[in-house]
């Protein structure tokens, strides 16, 4: 199976006046198209640099990174953005949905983006549906539960169709079991789209249920990936 992330050698280093912090100190793996991976580490391991990088939201001090098929660690701040619509989905633990926008304006955003607009709203709704709620469309994030605002996160971030979706502890401002639904929402869609998942958590039990765990110490892989 091809990969869909190639990441050599990727350092970060973060300049705090005088000091400089190495957040990633040569991280290197693959991870394949439809994988299902978590990532875990303690506080200060890196772990948050190393999804925005993969993410595309910051770019690697130096290393290659390659996603799905694209070299992105020398790209321009709009080029980044450009290949993070087009090819990443994310959900947060927070939900960042726009609070005064129905649910199905949040879901046609990065739609709005990337400057699509036939069929916007036809996909948007498409997204919702495979959220289970159809029923919440025209709903704001204040009139749905966290459990059902984490589902427009979702939908937000399938709609584009990423080559990756990357959720970051999706399921930390829900209770239990809310968030086991959430969990396995997520796996039905990468079971039914072969899109990969990459979950950022500190829950072992949500590590239990990914494919790998790519675990993180100082800035380096911590043992066999």
């Amino acid at each position: 199976m091809a990969n869909v992330i190639e990441a050599r050698d990727l350092r970060k280093v973060y300049k705090m006046g005088e000091v400089e912090v190495e957040a990633l100190r040569g991280v290197s793996f693959e991870i394949k198209r439809g994988e299902v991976v978590a990532i875990m580490g303690p506080s200060g391991s890196g772990k948050s640099t190393l999804m925005n990088t993969l993410g595309c939201l910051d770019r690697p001090t130096s290393g290659e990174y390659v996603l799905d098929d694209e070299p992105v660690a020398s790209l321009t701040d709009d080029q980044l953005a450009d290949i993070r619509n087009r090819k990443v989905g994310f959900v947060f633990q927070s939900f960042n949905l726009l609070s005064r926008q129905t649910a199905i304006t949040n879901v046609e955003l990065p739609l709005r983006y990337s400057g699509k607009s036939s069929g916007r709203r036809q996909r948007a709704m498409d997204a919702l549906k495979a959220v289970g709620l159809e029923d919440r469309m025209t709903h704001r994030p204040t009139e749905l539960s966290g459990g059902q605002q984490q589902r427009v996160a979702i939908a937000r971030a399938i709609v584009n169709n990423p080559a990756i979706i990357m959720a970051d502890e999706p399921t930390g401002n829900l209770d239990s079991k809310v968030g086991r639904e959430i969990m396995n929402l997520l796996l039905n869609l990468n079971k039914e789209s072969g899109t990969t998942l990459i979950i950022v958590t500190h829950d072992p039990t949500i590590a239990e249920q990914t494919q790998r765990v790519i675990r993180l110490r100082d800035g380096l892989l911590d043992g066999a990936q």
